[in-house]
């Protein structure tokens, strides 16, 4: 197993228009151990959500690339990528990004349903119960709060045990107390399972909270 579980290797990104060149990334060079929490910080527009993307093989650099476990990203196609991912990449959005025509069970137990786990249903209830939604297994989103909906979000991310956990402001559609308490939650399981957490964020308390911050201006690392 490599060293690092992430290795960004001096990632480029620009883009393009009638207007010319934008250039978003430059010369971004990190690596993270296994287990680590690191925190991307930086004004809005610095780049650091396109980087979360990047990390996650969702976006392409224009030049650079990333390791994940070793394995370079973007060596690989696009299916390829995807695979890795559902092996070893977790998600958390600000968005929450349920499906609303499943209920909170359904959703947590779709990426192990994807990944042909027999065990979907009590692995999806049992990490459902973690995050104190045992009760709440037959609900939609729809009904659910906010805070809520957000720990489906956890849940189901962690279900899958991933080597990584990427989570993009997570708590910046919550109210402070409600977002205290996802955040604890996802420390709680970062230290539960092991993952190496990454969180994109403007919140200076969360930030201060991570063993890393890697703050982005202009597209480059300004402090890390």
């Amino acid at each position: 197993m490599s060293a690092s579980i992430i290795a960004v290797e001096h990632v480029f990104k620009s883009v393009t228009d009638s207007t010319g060149t934008l250039d978003i990334l430059r010369d971004i060079d990190f690596a993270l151990a296994p287990r680590e929490t690191a925190a991307i910080v930086g004004a809005s527009g610095s780049g650091k959500s396109t980087l979360l993307s990047i990390i996650a093989g969702l976006d392409t650099p224009t030049r650079g690339t990333v390791r994940l476990d070793g394995e370079d990203l973007f060596a690989r196609s696009e299916d390829e990528r995807a695979a890795l991912r559902a092996r070893k990449v977790g998600f958390v959005f600000q968005s929450f990004q349920l499906l609303g025509n499943l209920n909170a069970l359904e959703n947590v137990m779709l990426p192990l349903e994807l990944a042909g786990r027999r065990d979907a249903r009590s692995a999806a209830r049992e990490m459902l119960a973690r995050v104190g939604l045992g009760e709440r297994l037959g609900h939609y989103p729809k009904v659910l709060s906010g805070g809520e909906q957000q720990r489906v979000a956890l849940a189901r991310a962690f279900v899958v045990q991933p080597a990584v956990l990427l989570a993009d402001e997570p708590t910046g559609s919550l109210d402070f107390a409600t977002g205290e308490k996802v955040m604890e939650l996802m420390f709680d399981l970062n230290r539960e399972q092991g993952t190496t957490l990454v969180l994109v964020t403007h919140d200076r308390a969360i930030a201060a909270r991570c063993e890393r911050r890697i703050t982005i201006e202009a597209g480059q690392i300004a402090s890390d």
